[in-house]
């Protein structure tokens, strides 16, 4: 079908005299009125738990069109009464990318030491629900539609009280209800704790010291509930120290598969029959290890097409020392190890990384990436001279030949913060037509980055996907845009980055086109298809219907 809309006027790309765009982001975490402390609880003896951080959720909770935020906190392990501020906060979007903290009358404020976060919905009634990961008892809460939430995570069965890191939904059996994976950590105790010491200094323990712990996953049964099914779907590999995990149908076959970033173990890969029962095969399509087959210390996870030739590549953050690994789909079966190639090898090697993001920050029509760095060790200038504490994070732009150039240390990118981050998220918080970030702090404040460059750059296009016969919140829905002779693809995904939540509208960068066709295949199989559709609106598309509204 053909949809018809005004013309709208192209706007150019804005670059400097090298050809790489023009980096403006701009830090208004103080003007968004947001004033989120992060508590790790760190303390002179160096409790493992205290150095992992914690995820951001950028989602729209009331469906008012403007996305809000929710940010994960931790606590004094040894004395919680001592911080009874230290919660995890709701910041609801006022409509101008200023922020209203909403956590008591929410209810969400949830006082053990959170990790992670994730957002589906699970009872398919309209409204987004919340999973929060934690150090023991994890968190289910339902969106009441009325601006508050329930905690229902003994009513829906999904306990978990292992330490739990990454969590992510998905119709993994294309029933029309989302699923859910938990990414488990080690088995570490207060009570059991033995500190570690480097060359006489106390430092934190390697989590090699700690044995890692099975993930877990819970199946949906369509009336509120979940019945724990790990072994059942495949997912009954070896233990090991799960982090980050997200979603996607990499091999392009109509099924939700899973990557699990493991700390200190091979990485998982499974991939999904199509019944909802998966099998690990990490080793067989080259994403297990490193380049030189070493086991890596896997932080974020994220899936992106990057050389918009349709099949998704794979992004995975790791410790100081290691590359940020860069996996390059070979046509949705086997990967190849392109970090060195990419020209992100070399840059990551001093760092240690966490969030990971593709993102198309100026709007060329080519995914960037975005990376946050933070050393573990408070003070590991005294056992390693060559690295700090608080790092610059990386801004990777796609020079669109299969390479990337750094472009956060830039005097003018607004980028250049020195801080121990760890979570990070992407959304356009503002409505203004490009993609923001969020960046959680270990210990510290969060940074809100606004993209003040973007829209200027280039046109775009932002897909607000409903599902009917599909899971309502669309989440696996892929989208297909083709603008000119490179495609894109982007799929609606919960869970990434590390213990993190990006929004689930889609956003592309369209560079000087005007319009677009999309081809949208929903999670049941169905295909819907629009024609010559204009650029630079927020769009909604409803599962069936064949007209296209903006809002």
């Amino acid at each position: 079908m053909k949809i018809v809309f005004p013309l709208l006027l192209s706007l150019l790309i804005i670059s400097n005299s090298s050809g790489q765009p023009s980096v403006t982001f701009t830090d208004v975490t103080k003007e968004s009125g947001i004033t989120f402390q992060h508590e790790d609880g760190r303390s002179y003896k160096k409790y493992f738990v205290e150095t992992l951080g914690s995820g951001v959720a950028l989602f729209d909770y009331d469906n008012d069109n403007d996305v809000d935020i929710y940010l994960v906190n931790g606590t004094n392990l040894d004395s919680p009464d001592a911080v009874p501020d230290a919660m995890n906060r709701l910041y609801r979007n006022d409509g101008t990318g200023h922020f209203v903290d909403v956590t008591e009358i929410s209810g969400v404020g949830h006082q053990g030491y959170g990790a992670g976060v994730c957002v589906g919905d699970y009872d398919n009634d309209g409204w987004l629900d919340l999973y929060v990961t934690n150090f023991k008892a994890n968190v289910l809460y339902r969106n009441n539609g009325d601006g508050t939430f329930t905690d229902r995570t003994a009513e829906a069965g999904v306990q978990d009280l292992n330490w739990s890191a990454g969590c992510a939904f998905a119709d993994v059996d294309a029933d029309g209800d989302l699923d859910l994976y938990v990414a488990n950590y080690v088995n570490f105790s207060v009570e059991t704790h033995t500190p570690c010491r480097v060359n006489g200094i106390l430092v934190y323990c390697s989590p090699r010291v700690y044995d890692g712990v099975k993930d877990t996953f819970f199946r949906n049964n369509d009336d509120g509930t979940f019945t724990e099914n790990t072994q059942n779907a495949g997912f009954d590999n070896l233990a090991a120290r799960g982090l980050g995990v997200t979603f996607a149908d990499y091999d392009a076959d109509g099924d939700a598969d899973l990557y699990v970033a493991n700390d200190a173990d091979a990485n998982f890969l499974y991939n999904n029959d199509g019944s909802g029962r998966f099998q690990e095969q990490s080793q067989f399509s080259g994403v297990a290890l490193s380049e030189h087959g070493l086991v890596e210390n896997g932080m974020g996870v994220a899936f992106g097409d990057y050389d918009n030739d349709t099949w998704l590549d794979l992004a995975v953050t790791n410790f100081q020392h290691q590359t940020n690994t860069i996996y390059h789909s070979d046509a949705g079966e086997f990967f190849t190890d392109q970090t060195y190639s990419s020209g992100t090898g070399d840059v990551s090697l001093p760092y240690l990384a966490w969030g990971v993001n593709f993102f198309d920050f100026d709007h060329d029509g080519f995914q960037d990436i975005f990376i946050a760095n933070g050393h573990i060790h408070d003070n590991v200038t005294l056992v390693d001279s060559s690295t700090t504490y608080a790092q610059l994070n990386h801004l990777f732009w796609n020079n669109r030949d299969d390479t990337f150039t750094d472009v956060a240390a830039g005097s003018n990118s607004g980028l250049a913060l020195e801080r121990s981050s760890r979570g990070s998220a992407v959304a356009d918080i503002d409505n203004d037509g490009d993609l923001d970030l969020v960046v959680s702090n270990v210990g510290n404040g969060v940074d809100i980055l606004r993209n003040d460059g973007g829209h200027r750059s280039g046109n775009w296009i932002n897909l607000k996907l409903v599902g009917t016969v599909s899971n309502r919140a669309a989440i696996g829905t892929r989208v297909l845009l083709k603008a000119g002779e490179s495609p894109q693809v982007r799929e609606v995904q919960s869970g990434s980055s590390y213990l993190s939540q990006n929004d689930l509208r889609l956003h592309f960068g369209v560079g000087t086109h005007e319009r677009v066709d999309l081809e949208i295949r929903w999670q049941n199989g169905t295909v819907q298809r629009f024609e010559d559709v204009p650029v630079n609106q927020f769009l909604k598309i409803v599962e069936g219907d064949n007209q296209i509204k903006s809002y």
